[in-house]
C-alpha cells in the first residue's frame, strides 16, 4: 500500500468509499456521526484542492481516504473536561474511511501521518465505539471534548511519538 494526494478523478471512488463507511457506521451503532450525507461533495472537493485529502492506495484501488493537515485546527482551539498533551505544532486527521472489509488500511494511514508529524490529534463520536478502540490500541489519550463549528460534541483524543 501507499499513500498519495487525492486527485478530482479520484471523487467518485472517495465518496462511494465515504457512503459505505455511512452504512457501516450505521449497522454498527453510530447512524449520527456522519448521517445520510456527510462529508459533501463540495468538503472532498475543499480538501482535494488544498492538497490536504490523500488516498491510500491497495495496488490501483483506493482502499482508503482520509483528511490530513499539519497546523492549527480551528475546532481544536478549545477543549473542555480536559486538556490538550501539549501545544507543539500538530497534525490532524478528519474523515478517515476505508473500503469495507479491508483490513490494515486505517493502520498504515495513521502510519504515514505520524512520518509527516509525530504529534498528531484527532476527534471522534461519542457512539464510535470501533474508532474509539481503534484509537486506544493505537496508543492515543483521551484528553476531553471538542465541538464543531455546528456544535457537534465530539471525543478529542491526541497522540505524540516519543523519539528520546
Amino acid at each position: 500500500m501507499f499513500i498519495r494526494k487525492t486527485e478530482i478523478k479520484d471523487l467518485d471512488n472517495v465518496m462511494m468509499i465515504y457512503e459505505d463507511a455511512r452504512s457501516f457506521m450505521k449497522e454498527n451503532g453510530n447512524p449520527n456521526q456522519w448521517g445520510d450525507s456527510y462529508p459533501e461533495r463540495e468538503l472532498i472537493k475543499r480538501d482535494i484542492s488544498e492538497g490536504k485529502s490523500y488516498v491510500c492506495m491497495d495496488g490501483d484501488v483506493i482502499a482508503g481516504v482520509f483528511y490530513f493537515g499539519i497546523g492549527p485546527d480551528p475546532t481544536y482551539l478549545k477543549i473542555y473536561d480536559g486538556n490538550w498533551l501539549n501545544d507543539e505544532p500538530y497534525g490532524v486527521i478528519h474523515r478517515i474511511a476505508s473500503l469495507s472489509r479491508k483490513k490494515g488500511v486505517a493502520s498504515f494511514c495513521l502510519n504515514w501521518c505520524y512520518k509527516q508529524c509525530p504529534n498528531i490529534r484527532i476527534d471522534t463520536h461519542r457512539d464510535n465505539l470501533i474508532m474509539q478502540n481503534f484509537l486506544k490500541k493505537h496508543g492515543f489519550i483521551r484528553c476531553g471534548i471538542i465541538y464543531l463549528e455546528d456544535g457537534s460534541e465530539r471525543l478529542a483524543y491526541q497522540k505524540k511519538l516519543n523519539f528520546d
